[in-house]
């Protein structure tokens, strides 16, 4: 389980006393333990793992997105301190699929369930999310969706 290889990354970290990653894995573990707490409620609760790389993906995703933004107003040490809180991250990250293997996927799924247009983009990206949700980044996925259908 993803969540356990966290908890001995923590532990690791204190030992070897790498206070950059202790602190990124601590803010992980804060971020995990905040979606247990809104999960407390649902009806439904997701697989651990599911849970623990939607988090980490989510993370991933503003990370990238704050490295773009300092590097553009030129705060060069933030967008370093951010790549390396991203690096810690994606070390937990499943193995994501290649744009080949997306692509394939995407046509995969249009071809199975009859999509013809953009339309029927939605329909596909909730099948593409339900079957490879932890290993495809769904932001860059649905670009390539679009394009399958246009």
């Amino acid at each position: 389980m993803i969540r356990d290889a966290i908890k001995s990354a923590q532990i690791a970290a204190m030992k070897a006393r790498e206070k950059d990653r202790l602190a990124a894995v601590r803010l992980i573990l804060a971020k995990l333990k905040d979606r247990d707490i809104e999960l407390r409620t649902a009806s439904n609760v997701p697989d651990d793992d599911m849970v623990v790389v939607e988090v980490l993906q989510k993370m991933a995703k503003q990370r990238r997105e704050s490295i773009e933004m300092f590097k553009n107003g030129g705060r060069d040490e933030l967008a370093a301190k951010e790549q390396a809180e991203l690096d810690v991250i994606d070390g937990f990250l499943p193995q994501q699929l290649s744009e080949d293997e997306t692509r394939a996927a995407i046509e995969g799924i249009k071809a199975e369930i009859g999509a013809a247009s953009v339309k029927d983009m939605g329909k596909v990206m909730a099948v593409l999310k339900e079957r490879h949700g932890s290993v495809i980044d769904m932001s860059k996925a649905s670009g390539l969706v679009k394009a399958a259908l246009s």
